[in-house]
């Protein structure tokens, strides 16, 4: 398998969020060059949404790919995401129990908490707080599209620049979205340790998190 540090902006798979006139960039353009020797390229394992940045588990051949999909299906992946938020909840810690389900918004889609939605679950602690903005790390126990974004949305912290939730202000929203997957431990092998792997967050929340005292 490889772990690499996704950019946000950049999908990582073609469709309606990369498609720009004839098509668009995305991730899976760029795989033939991360080859290594092997006769194919590898494939996504799991997805990030196009504005978070982080940690991409890649395997490297089909044998990869399914055991990997069984750790990711049965919850043995742990993913650690650092977001920095407008506002904060009432509780430093605590778990959100919220099933989400997939629903029509203007002319695209989000997830809302919804008694008919899909199990989720993130537990989530802060680790910084000034100037009206926290600094959370989240950990998703399952793993829902907008999970963490929705979850975090429903408690009183909007996650920085999201366009989708939460109440976030015009300048708000001018910046990108502050969601990283900092972090995957990925018990690959039953006679040794997990792999851990960490990507550094992008410059833009390094810059807005210095300047406002929340320390990464």
């Amino acid at each position: 398998m490889l772990v690499i540090n996704k950019p946000a902006g950049l999908p990582v798979h073609a469709g309606p969020s990369s498609q720009k006139g004839a098509g668009g960039d995305n991730l899976e353009n760029y795989f033939d060059a991360l080859r290594f020797g092997l006769p194919r390229p590898p494939a996504l394992a799991h997805r990030l949404d196009r504005d978070t940045s982080g940690c991409l588990v890649l395997g490297r051949h089909p044998k990869a790919l399914r055991k990997l999909g069984r750790l990711f299906s049965e919850g043995r992946i742990e993913k650690t995401y650092w977001a920095i938020c407008k506002g904060a909840p009432k509780k430093p810690s605590g778990t959100i129990d919220a099933p989400l389900l997939k629903t029509a918004h203007g002319k695209g889609w989000r997830v809302e908490i919804n008694d008919a939605g899909k199990d989720a679950r993130t537990t989530y602690r802060i680790l910084g707080e000034r100037d009206g903005f926290c600094f959370i790390e989240a950990k998703p126990k399952t793993g829902r599209t907008h999970q963490i974004r929705a979850h975090l949305a429903a408690i009183g912290a909007p996650i920085l620049g999201d366009p989708q939730y939460g109440v976030l202000t015009a300048e708000d929203r001018t910046h990108p979205m502050m969601l990283h997957a900092r972090r995957v431990i990925i018990p690959i092998s039953k006679n040794k340790e997990p792999v851990v792997a960490e990507a550094s967050p992008e410059a833009s929340m390094a810059h807005f998190a210095e300047k406002h005292d929340l320390k990464l």
